[in-house]
């Protein structure tokens, strides 16, 4: 048997049948709603935060599209996803939509991938880069946090315990009122109100129950641990006046994130890609490049 063939096999040991396998990568990229686009061969893989959806990044990715291949895409229960795949107990968690990320670069066979995550989507790259480090060359992480819960006296995620819960509990009552008064105070630039508009229509269009379990297996969760095993390359852009990702978690994890750049962006808020995408198009080819200056010098 080649090894062509031996990379085939399903589970019971026949090889696959290469229709099945296609219409299985076809149910992931229908599933989660990816578009492809660019002109380059290295895919640069964009997923969005929480609440949002791929559209959120037109006025970065394109910036890259000469260079990359640019992959957007949708997590269940956002944007054009299907929500018919949407299950409870895979999403309970961040290892849930992790594994579509890999089942994402499966489909499409991306390797040497440059993940860009926003918010939470930081900790999903990550997760996605330790199950499967070989298909990874870079993760950009834009306004991360591994703990969005307070731990005195060592650790500030910006949150106390009950803050969240009352967050959950409001999202319960009125998932409305929720959204008017969340979107404001993640996208801070006051003075540019439509940017809290977009962000908080975006919220309204997501499925309530969805949402109220992803902001529980976001907001809850504490990934600090899995820092130190971190083995793919990592840009940290921290912005100034974070009310989700204050300054001080953005050098927390570059203290403990391996091979970890910080650069402290002027951009406020938690939503750079949005308000200042200039300064982050800028600070991410500044980083790709000396990045592949480095490879190129190896």
């Amino acid at each position: 048997m080649t090894n062509q063939q031996t990379n085939q096999l399903i589970p019971n040991g026949f090889p696959a049948d290469p229709q099945l396998s296609q219409q299985r990568s076809q149910s992931v990229l229908t599933r989660n709603n990816v578009t492809v686009s660019g002109q380059g061969t290295q895919p640069m893989l964009f997923a969005h935060g929480f609440g949002c959806d791929q559209n959120m990044w037109r006025l970065v990715a394109p910036a890259f599209a000469a260079d990359y291949q640019i992959v957007l895409f949708d997590y269940v229960g956002s944007g054009k996803s299907d929500l018919r795949a949407y299950d409870p107990e895979r999403y309970s968690r961040l290892e849930g939509y992790a594994q579509d990320v890999l089942e994402i670069c499966e489909a499409l066979d991306l390797q040497n991938v440059v993940f860009v995550g926003h918010s939470v989507s930081s900790v999903i790259g990550m997760l996605a880069a330790m199950q499967a480090p070989q298909r990874f060359e870079r993760l950009i992480l834009v306004g991360p946090s591994p703990c969005y819960l307070n731990d005195p006296p060592d650790y500030c995620g910006g949150f106390e315990r009950e803050d969240i819960l009352g967050l959950l509990d409001l999202m319960d009552k009125n998932y409305l009122g929720w959204a008017s008064f969340l979107a404001p105070v993640i996208m801070k630039n006051e003075q540019r109100p439509s940017l809290s508009k977009e962000l908080e229509e975006s919220f309204c269009s997501t499925d309530p129950v969805i949402a109220r379990r992803f902001a529980e297996a976001t907001f809850l969760s504490d990934y600090r641990g899995i820092l130190a095993d971190m083995t793919v390359p990592s840009l940290i852009l921290q912005c100034a006046e974070d009310a989700i990702a204050p300054t001080e978690v953005g050098h927390y994890l570059h203290r403990h994130l391996p091979h970890s750049t910080l650069k402290l962006m002027q951009a406020t808020g938690h939503c750079p890609h949005m308000s200042h995408p200039d300064e982050t198009i800028q600070l991410i080819q500044d980083y790709l490049s000396a990045a592949h200056v480095i490879r190129a010098a190896q």
